[in-house]
């Protein structure tokens, strides 16, 4: 008991970025280059948001709250990780660990909702267009997105609480470079294949009925979109969902893989690749998907710049 009570008041120590690999320095410093990327891209989009009347619709609302969230995301961990590396500095407070833990959940969980929203959004804009300013209303808007936080705060509160009281008898040596619940579980004297059947059914509640009801909605757009007539609206339409399928996929694939499969069945470096992938890369690539592939987006881009004239005459 005492060395379980000794082990609450000290901090834990981060091994940090695939630990046994060689050449690492390189690899950190192409994450603090997405780091950069997804920082500048995100307040980019989130900038052209903002000043360009013609993306003050529910859609880019929407997406103005995804980006805020990925920009939260990643720079819950990359930066610590960076001065960790660059200092030789290993160690988090049990403070700033719960910290992260709860912000990783908070904003992960507030994605999965967002992102199912967005699909809705887009079902209520291709399959019934004429109730769409009705459905969509700036009050309905702001709600969804409210939901969305509280909804990540709830899930996560639960989530953290948990896993910093966990009883830590050993080492206290997390193999992440970020505080994670399934590094911490791993570390933990206590017997957690209780919780690991309640983080599957939260699993349940944030991953697979969202990805449910994502596919639901866009079976039903592309049925729609099949029958339209206009080759324009057609090419539009697609265009717009193909980029947010994509951006689901990216997310929910690897959450699938770390919080509805069993965590004995995970090695350290597996769980880091995937940490890396849903943290990291995919902030980076969702403005890029929404920004190369949505022609309103670079519009008010190129009108900023000044790079297309014409784009003052088609607004």
């Amino acid at each position: 008991m005492e060395g379980g009570n000794e082990t609450l008041s000290t901090d834990f120590i981060l091994l940090g970025l695939f630990p046994g690999m060689k050449h690492v320095s390189i690899l950190v410093c192409v994450i603090i280059l997405v780091y950069v990327a997804a920082v500048t891209g995100n307040v980019i989009l989130l900038l052209l948001i903002w000043v360009d009347v013609r993306l003050h619709t529910p859609m880019y609302f929407l997406l103005s709250q995804l980006s805020v969230v990925d920009l939260a995301l990643i720079s819950s961990t990359v930066p610590k990780m960076a001065i960790n590396f660059f200092s030789g500095k290993k160690n988090i407070t049990r403070l700033d660990c719960g910290t992260q833990i709860f912000f990783f959940f908070t904003l992960g969980g507030a994605e999965c909702i967002l992102l199912t929203l967005m699909a809705y959004d887009r079902y209520i804009a291709v399959c019934n267009p004429l109730r769409y300013a009705v459905v969509m209303n700036q009050d309905v808007c702001l709600k969804m997105a409210i939901t969305s936080w509280i909804g990540g705060i709830l899930a996560s509160t639960a989530h953290t609480f948990y896993t910093m009281n966990l009883p830590i008898c050993g080492s206290r040596k997390i193999h992440h470079f970020f505080c994670e619940m399934p590094a911490i579980m791993k570390i933990s004297c206590k017997d957690t294949s209780t919780y690991e059947l309640v983080v599957f059914v939260m699993g349940i509640a944030f991953i697979l009925i969202p990805f449910v009801l994502i596919m639901s909605s866009y079976s039903l757009i592309l049925l729609t979109v099949l029958h339209m007539k206009s080759p324009q609206g057609r090419n539009k339409a697609l265009a717009t969902c193909s980029s947010h399928l994509t951006v689901v996929s990216l997310y929910l694939g690897p959450c699938v893989y770390m919080y509805m499969t069993p965590g004995s069945s995970h090695s350290a470096e597996q769980e880091q690749a995937v940490s890396v992938f849903c943290t990291v890369l995919t902030p980076m690539l969702n403005p890029l998907i929404y920004s190369l592939r949505n022609k309103d987006v670079m519009g008010a881009l190129q009108k900023i710049l000044g790079k297309h004239p014409l784009s003052n005459h088609n607004s």
